[in-house]
């Protein structure tokens, strides 16, 4: 379920402005029709067969005209004008009650029957203008009738008008009394539309206020919904999907767009949204075939159906609609497989510990003895003595194996913490190469290259740098072919991934390589293919690797055997 994008900021002053001028458009159109309903009223009283004043029909037709050409004129200067609509609307309330005291002028004055449609201006004036709209058109008409009734009372009428009833002219006091009584009527009625008009603009304003929080919580559940890490899918009686949000669309491979309207379980076969509990975990396959992990709870939604039966409202509730969240849960079982690898080292390490404490002592002992047993053989030279020296030899080197082996238990059940010093790289691998070379085992074809200056120096801890390249030394030797060993060794400064600086160190060998998909596998402990190895060297040297808090990675070598490439970062 894609976000739709949030529109721009509205600015409220011309949202009302907008309002107002729609209100005014319709106050012309109803002008409009006013007038018209006048037209047509006034042809049916030219009848005769009523007792009521009418214009002749063609003063009649162009005062209709007039109002209809200013009326048109209106509504273009409205809709082309910038300026403040209120004003507009004022001119406009201040021209209907014009018309209106025209029309009564025309149509008997006080006689006439005309009079109520003053009320038109002042109620619109008061429901578009709430403040003084209503008022000024009350008191605009107000003035206009006492005019009109001024002109009835000294007599000056058009020569159409000039009737027997009209030439009674009306005394003073009665024109007052008549002009008291319509005044107070008008400005009763622009008070009443007024107070009708501030309430009706309350009851707007609130209702405003109230669409738009509606929208705006709308939008934040929608972004919530959408911008959550967790997939929510919900699904209806049929079990089909009826909305997903982006969550679930990453963690699947498609996008929500695709899913609408699925098919639940053909989506997630292996989900059982029938067992009970809060958690479950289930593997789904994405769109490009992955195969991952995901964690999943269900929920009974209470949605309700659209039906044409509205009588019973509990039967429109949908019993087995649910609503899915999902989780990659990955991600989430590797770091359980860590922390369980991690208790699994450190109860090896604990166990290491009390082994190379309780064997130690012993194996000092034999060895100590074997040692002096030795000494004594070698100084005679009969067959048996021979023999017994042989196994003399056999016990010490099969001591000093045990020694090693315990040594390398110590080492990874105790890691030290890494001293890191400046210190030529060069010297260290010298040692390193020493050492190896008086180890009787090593094979004197061994060619070693080692690309590395003579002046490079690197940052880290000099006795574990020594144990990393002794082992990594060992273990390459062991699986290069007899007679043709070849061990590169290069040093050179780089920056990894993150543009951070250190330096690189990789070991090559011309041996077999590592079998696809045992480049990780080779770094747990006692994971080994040698025959007489302990499957710790690799282990410890990763070990050193985190110490130091740089990388080892594992991958082919030129030399056509494993490559391990080493990245430590500099201070």
């Amino acid at each position: 379920m894609s976000i739709l994008p949030v529109n721009e900021p509205v600015d409220p002053q011309s949202t009302v402005q907008q309002l107002l001028v729609n209100q005014l458009l319709w106050m012309l159109f109803l002008r409009v029709i006013v007038y018209t309903l006048i037209l047509g009223v006034g042809f049916y009283l030219q009848s005769g067969q009523f007792n009521v004043i009418v214009p002749p029909p063609n003063l009649l037709i162009l005062f209709i005209l007039i109002i209809y050409i200013t009326t048109i004129t209106s509504s273009f200067l409205l809709l082309g004008t910038q300026k403040d609509p209120r004003h507009f609307g004022l001119k406009q309330n201040l021209l209907d009650t014009v018309f209106v005291s025209i029309l009564l002028y025309y149509t008997g004055a006080s006689h006439s029957i005309f009079s109520p449609i003053y009320f038109f201006p002042i109620i619109a004036g008061g429901l578009i203008l709430p403040r003084l709209g209503g008022l000024i058109a009350a008191g605009a008409a107000t003035l206009q009738y006492g005019l009109v009734l001024t002109l009835e009372y000294y007599r000056i009428f058009p020569a159409f008008l000039h009737i027997p009833y009209l030439d009674n002219t009306r005394d003073a006091l009665t024109s007052i009394n008549l002009f008291a009584v319509y005044g107070l009527t008008f400005f009763l009625v622009a008070i009443i539309s007024s107070l009708f008009a501030r309430r009706l603009r309350k009851t707007e304003d609130a209702l405003s206020d109230s669409v738009r929080n509606f929208d705006q919580l709308s939008l934040l559940y929608k972004q919530i919904f959408d911008d959550i890490a967790t997939g929510i899918i919900t699904t209806n009686d049929k079990n089909r999907i009826t909305s997903i949000n982006n969550a679930a669309g990453r963690i699947t491979g498609y996008s929500p767009e695709e899913l609408l309207g699925q098919h639940f379980h053909a989506v997630f076969p292996e989900v059982d949204l029938q067992t009970k509990g809060s958690r479950h975990s289930a593997g789904v396959q994405k769109k490009n075939g992955d195969q991952i992990r995901i964690g999943y709870s269900y929920a009974q939604l209470q949605q309700h159906l659209v039906r044409d039966d509205k009588a019973d409202s509990d039967k429109n509730i949908c019993e087995k609609c649910k609503v899915v969240t999902i989780q990659d849960i990955g991600e989430v079982e590797r770091l359980e497989q860590q922390m369980q690898q991690a208790e699994k080292l450190a109860a090896i390490g604990r166990m290491s510990a009390g082994i190379a404490h309780d064997f130690r002592n012993p194996l000092t002992a034999i060895s100590g003895s074997a040692q002096v047993l030795a000494n004594e053989l070698s100084l005679t030279h009969s067959p048996q003595q021979q023999t017994n020296s042989e196994l003399v030899k056999i016990i010490l080197r099969e001591s000093s194996r045990l020694s090693n082996t315990i040594s390398d238990f110590l080492k990874f059940a105790k890691p030290e913490h890494a001293e890191k010093e400046w210190f030529s790289f060069k010297r260290c691998l010298g040692e390193v190469i020493e050492v190896a070379q008086a180890d009787p085992d090593w094979p004197t074809s061994c060619t070693l290259e080692i690309r590395t200056e003579e002046t490079f120096d690197v940052w880290a801890d000099q006795y574990q740098l020594f144990t990393l390249l002794n082992h990594l030394l060992q273990n390459g030797i062991v699986f290069c072919p007899n007679g043709d060993e070849k061990i590169r060794i290069e040093t050179k400064e780089q920056k990894n991934s993150g543009q951070e600086d250190g330096f690189l160190l990789s070991v090559e060998d011309n041996g077999p390589g590592i079998t696809p998909g045992e480049e990780e596998k080779i770094f747990e402990p006692f994971y080994t293919r040698r025959v007489d190895g302990t499957g710790l060297g690799l282990a410890i040297v990763k070990q050193i690797v985190g110490g130091h808090q740089g990388s080892i990675e594992v991958g082919r070598s030129s030399l056509g055997g494993a490559k391990f490439t080493i990245f430590f970062p500099l201070p």
